[in-house]
């Protein structure tokens, strides 16, 4: 039996190119074969991943076998590399745990955490999950999807606006809005209506200081890994911002001209003669109340010999339109206020916010209703 183990190799070794140019027939009766001439857990796993979920990466390598037949070199190229990580050695272990994260459905069950764990909790789970799944340690079918699902499980939770919304919402896709997860090619839907604002391998690179932390000789650099096409991108806008400094320098020039020409128009403009609050900065600190709507502002000490007659009834009447606007944008605030706790109080049933909200004085709305009862009066 021992001496069938290089048949058995082989078998496992040509199978594996079948399932790289789409060929599940002929992948299906070598694996077949290998296991009867000597049995392991490699050609066990290819097995059933094969018949299980079907071999997503025999269907991408068909792709690309098309389009090299239609002239594109480096599609031959992308599955030779692929035939290559097809035959790297995984175990049954790994194989089960990305089946497992395949089953999770949602973000706090793909890092085993509950929903109310704690940031250090959730660094925890993500530190020991994307060292099991980094493609450059675990070779199983699917190991990069799952390494990717893990990431963006982490960048949403770790996020409070995020995940606030997430626990809201239960993190379903929202109706209407396709495209908006992808499974990529293996079922999984990383994205489920939430995407994240940093790649997987950017998010391991600031835990791990870049790269897999072991004598590994591959990294996210090399290019024969299924990242390396993001190391490329990133090098490529790179360049492009550095030749595009020039020109996004001449795009922005008319705002700074406009932002320039706001400052020295402001400069240059006279501070009205008023204010509605006390300013010892400009001197005006002396009290006084408008004839009409009896509103309190402030002036400096010379202002009553320079302002007489109808220039006295113009500042008078420019103060109590001020006062006016001032005290609906603060109406509008409060009621703001008041809105979003009784709302939050209400999806968290925080009795706290709501009796917080209901002991709102809301001083200008009271104000607003004086000031508009007057008015009517008038």
């Amino acid at each position: 039996m021992e001496g069938n183990r290089d048949e058995a190799e082989k078998c496992i070794n040509i199978a594996s190119r079948a399932m790289v140019v789409g060929d599940k027939e002929k992948a299906l009766k070598f694996l077949h074969k290998a296991e009867k001439l000597f049995p392991t857990q490699r050609a066990k796993a290819l097995l059933e991943a094969l018949t299980k979920n079907g071999s997503s990466a025999a269907n991408g390598a068909h792709r690309r076998r098309t389009t090299n037949d239609s002239g594109g070199q480096a599609a031959g190229d992308r599955a030779e590399s692929t035939g290559a990580e097809t035959s790297k050695v995984f175990t049954q272990d790994q194989v089960e745990g990305v089946q497992r994260i395949k089953r999770c459905k949602d973000y706090y069950e793909v890092l085993g955490v509950n929903k109310e764990a704690s940031d250090d909790e959730l660094k925890k789970a993500y530190r020991k999950l994307a060292l099991k799944f980094h493609p450059d340690k675990n070779h199983a079918p699917g190991a990069t999807d799952a390494f990717k699902k893990i990431g963006n499980a982490y960048a949403v939770l770790s996020n409070p606006a995020k995940r606030r919304q997430y626990d809201l919402t239960g993190g379903e896709e929202p109706s209407g809005m396709p495209g908006h997860g992808h499974s990529g090619g293996n079922g999984f839907d990383f994205h489920r209506g939430f995407e994240a604002d940093i790649t997987p391998e950017d998010l391991f690179n600031m835990f791990f200081g870049g790269g897999f932390p072991s004598s590994s000789p591959q990294s996210f650099a090399n290019g024969r890994t299924s990242y390396s096409h993001h190391a490329d991108y990133r090098q490529e806008r790179t360049e492009e911002r550095g030749d595009g400094g020039f020109s996004m320098f001449i795009q922005l020039m008319p705002i700074v001209v406009l932002i320039l020409v706001s400052i020295l128009s402001q400069m240059m403009v006279s501070p009205p003669p008023y204010s509605l609050y006390s300013r010892p900065s400009t001197g005006q600190t002396v009290k006084r109340q408008t004839e009409n709507l009896r509103v309190d502002y402030y002036v400096s000490r010379d202002f009553k010999s320079e302002y007489k007659g109808v220039a006295l009834q113009q500042i008078e009447k420019n103060v109590e339109e001020d006062y006016v606007v001032n005290v609906k944008n603060n109406c509008w605030k409060e009621r703001q206020t008041k809105t979003d706790l009784l709302y939050a109080a209400k999806v968290y049933r925080d009795e706290r916010r709501r009796k917080k909200a209901e002991l709102m004085t809301m001083e200008n709305c009271k104000e607003l209703d004086r000031l508009t009862n007057l008015f009517r009066g008038g």
